[in-house]
């Protein structure tokens, strides 16, 4: 014997009934029976209906006749036109059942919970019999069975608890004296007094599963809307996946921990009877689906992370509680006798707190019961005032492998911590089977897909990234990410995902995922306004896990908005050097935010683009080495001018093509008054620990005089031409003494400077050519020979490279 179950969703159409029909076919041949839901939504439309009459709104019978109607049609579309009519008027008799009961109500202005079952009853009495006509239409031997006939509960309406032994006896016999396959409604029950009850929400599992008890069942099957027990919800999760096998403790915990699949006390008379229970799909039928059994075998770690919402903590707490006995009890009892469900309990080890969630629904009522029960304790302040938190929700994380496996707990709060999911409070029964975790309910789809990558997915990382500005160095960030978006994937195991990118006129935002050949152009056609503010908020709101704000930029504006990035635990990668070279309370708050909140703060590409100039800078100070000097050319453009600028060649030129290799700025006196250069030794300078502010850096401006105020650049470049005199004998003072000219940065003995210098052939600056950079550490380890960092410093190409690269060690960092 087979039991199979048809969930609301399977059957909400008279096509999707067709479908089960033919599902039910081959399992005809061999001894099975059907249970059925109410078509899809009827349940809650009942449940409307009959709190519209509560409310005397005469509404309530129009939204009768569309319920009607949608039976009635569907008996239409099952059956032949011959054999409609007696069905149709049965329907009808149902019908007209109802109706009378929601005029009574209307009229009296009083819905009982046991008026309420009654009503709900109709919804799978009505589907069950016409599902049954509609396979007898078609030759087959079925016949329609209302499950009150068999099944005994007690008068607890809304949650009916089963006799079983009643119930058992009476389904035994009802199958020895009828042959037919029974289609039988889920759901309902009769009370010992011959009342109409139901088993709870998702209750039609749970008739199947007592069906698959009582006869002793070689298998329950469970046909929903999806291909089984997935690891997370697939809602919240996007790669969520289906699991082959799981234990029934598995299945257990995770329903109860909200996992809809499957109704928790389905697994019951499935496990008293070791009666394997397979979930599968109607829309799917192919698909293997779940089984659930005795044993699981598949060797996971784990199996699922589930979640509840609307979740309230409540605190009970203070000295009252240290060593006194029967506290816990007064505190359960009270509850239990109000009937407030309690889902977790946290106590401290110095006995000090009880904390316990609760539905959120139920808070008002347990914390009123929690008061008038310590009232005494609470007015000799042995017993604190009952504090209460909202907005929370329960994650629990789910698998017999967990039992005796170190790290377990480790790996699930490292993941939600490089996240910013605060924990708030924490439970793990001793089975060592579930380890179930509160947190701020706006946090549960960041700390859903952290633990799925976490658990499921842990020799995959993603990082994903909300870029502002696609300029130069933007859009070779992009190209670079698309070039290198499957050798990362493959090699390195590392999905980069675009969420969100900006210019300074629009922006888009896409959660699945922007394409990195078409965003700029869909965020020109189709982005909404740029607002930085809004930019911001929408990023924060997004609060995915491993999510990284580029900022490739040189605004000051853009940079204003770090504090705020960080403190929502979003890691931050740029080239942008102006917070970093601002106000130095500015830049030791965002790296302390930045370190308190768990999240990085990159930056490597502020002095040297693709150079490793800070990391390195960084590696040596940990290990206890002191910095002595810092010089270097740390300006591409500037070395490429200077390494150009020789004897039969005009200055002016040499600065107008640099600007055509797009080597300077827009503006070439923004590279040429030294501030950039200045705010890179000034940024070193602070990393090596020097408290120093921009107007400490000695600058020197190579912006002749007459070319400083309001120009274009073209102007400026023509202006220049006035100059060249003057930068020629420069040149030719350095020649003369066989050394170059280089614009160098130095920071010694805590100060900083910049300036245009010259070099000997002994040198190290002497041989640099092109855009190239070159720092020289000298420091107490590296005293007698400086080491010695080269390479390009200019260009878009190393910069989106260095910034690219910060995003892969964030991504390495946050899985």
């Amino acid at each position: 014997m087979k039991i199979l179950k048809f969930g609301g969703s399977s059957a909400a159409t008279p096509e999707r009934i067709k479908s089960i029909i033919e599902i039910a076919r081959p399992y005809l041949k061999d001894e099975v029976a059907f249970v059925f839901s109410a078509f899809g939504g009827v349940t809650d439309q009942l449940i409307q209906l009959s709190q519209l009459a509560l409310e005397g709104k005469l509404e309530y019978k129009q939204k009768l006749e569309q319920l009607e109607k949608r039976h009635l049609d569907a008996v239409r579309d099952l059956t032949k036109i011959s054999t409609q009519s007696g069905i149709l008027a049965q329907v009808k008799v149902q019908i007209n059942e109802l109706e009378d009961v929601l005029h009574g109500i209307f009229l009296v202005k009083e819905r009982t919970p046991r008026t309420l079952d009654y009503i709900m009853s109709f919804g799978e009495r009505l589907s069950a019999f016409i599902i049954c006509e509609a396979f007898k239409d078609r030759g087959l031997a079925t016949e329609y069975l209302d499950a009150r006939q068999v099944i005994r509960t007690d008068n607890q309406f809304g949650y009916a608890k089963v006799d079983f032994e009643v119930t058992n006896k009476m389904i035994r016999d009802h199958f020895k004296n009828h042959g037919d396959v029974q289609i039988i409604t889920g759901f309902i029950a009769t009370s010992e007094s011959g009342e109409t009850t139901t088993l709870g929400r998702s209750g039609s599992d749970y008739t199947a599963a007592i069906f698959a008890g009582a006869l002793q069942a070689s298998a329950l099957e469970i046909w929903t809307d999806v291909d089984g027990m997935m690891t997370a919800d697939p809602r919240l999760v996007k790669k969520a996946f289906t699991v082959p096998q799981m234990s029934y403790e598995e299945a257990m915990e995770l329903s109860h921990f909200g996992a809809k699949v499957i109704f928790p006390a389905t697994m019951k008379p499935a496990m008293a009877h070791l009666i394997p229970i397979c979930i599968k799909n109607t829309f799917n039928p192919k698909a293997v689906g779940t089984l659930i059994s005795s044993n699981s075998t598949n060797g996971k770690l784990i199996k699922g992370i589930s979640s509840m919402n609307n979740i309230s903590l409540l605190n009970v707490q203070g000295s009252g509680l240290l060593g006194v006995v029967g506290v816990s009890m007064r505190l359960f009892s009270t509850l239990a006798r109000e009937k407030v469900n309690v889902i977790l309990i946290s106590q401290a080890s110095s006995e000090h707190s009880i904390c316990i969630a609760i539905e959120t629904d139920s808070t008002a009522k347990a914390k009123s019961a929690i008061e008038k029960e310590f009232m005494h304790e609470i007015q000799d302040e042995l017993i604190d005032e009952i504090k209460v938190v909202q907005g929370l929700s329960i994650v629990a994380v789910v698998g017999d492998g967990m039992k005796h496996h170190p790290g377990t707990s480790g790996r699930m709060f490292s993941a939600l911590g490089k996240n910013g999911v605060n924990v708030v409070a924490i439970a793990q029964g001793s089975s060592e089977r579930n380890i179930s975790t509160v947190v701020q309910q706006t946090d549960i789809s960041k700390a859903l897909n952290a633990l799925h990558d976490a658990y499921f997915l842990s020799d995959k990382k993603s990082v994903n990234v909300f870029l502002v500005g696609t300029g130069l160095i933007g859009n070779t960030l992009l190209k670079q990410i698309k070039d290198q978006f499957q050798q990362l994937s493959d090699q390195n195991k590392l999905e980069v995902k675009l969420i969100g990118v900006a210019n300074s006129k629009k922006m888009i935002f896409d959660e699945n995922g922007l394409s990195l050949d078409s965003c700029i152009p869909q965020m020109k056609n189709q982005g909404d306004s740029m607002n930085l503010n809004d930019f911001t908020k929408k990023m924060i709101q997004h609060n995915l896990p491993s999510s990284v704000f580029v900022d490739c930029t040189s605004s000051a504006d853009v940079a204003g908005q770090y504090e705020e990035i960080l403190s929502a635990n979003i890691s931050i990668v740029t080239p942008n050097k102006k917070a970093n070279s601002g106000v130095y309370e500015n830049y030791k708050k965002l790296k302390s935010i930045a370190q308190a909140r768990g999240v990085r703060f990159l930056y490597e590409t502020n002095v040297g683009a693709g150079l490793p100039v800070i990391n390195t800078l960084n590696d040596l100070l940990l290990s206890g080495d002191k910095v002595i000097r810092i010089e270097g050319v740390m300006s591409g453009t500037l070395n490429f001018i200077f390494s150009s600028f020789s004897k039969g060649k005009n200055f002016s030129d040499v600065v107008a093509e640099a600007r055509a290799k797009g080597y300077t700025e827009p503006d070439p006196r923004d590279d040429l008054n030294g501030t950039d250069v200045a705010r890179k030794i000034l940024i070193l300078s602070r990393e090596a620990g020097i408290p120093l502010e921009l107007s400490d850096v000695s600058i020197e401006n190579l912006v002749p005089e007459n070319c400083r105020g309001e120009m274009s650049a073209d102007a400026f470049l023509s202006k220049l031409k006035e100059t060249d005199s003057h930068f020629e004998k420069l040149l030719a003072k350095a020649e003369e003494k066989n050394e170059k000219l280089r614009y160098q940065a130095v920071f010694e003995n805590g100060k900083a400077s910049v300036k245009l210098g010259t070099v000997n052939g002994s040198h190290p600056f002497y041989s640099l050519s092109g855009s190239d950079n070159i720092i020289l550490l000298t420091t107490e380890r590296y005293h007698d020979r400086p080491m010695v960092i080269r390479g390009p410093g200019a260009g878009a190409e190393v910069t989106a490279a260095g910034v690219f690269a910060d995003i892969i060690r964030i991504g390495n960092y946050s899985n």
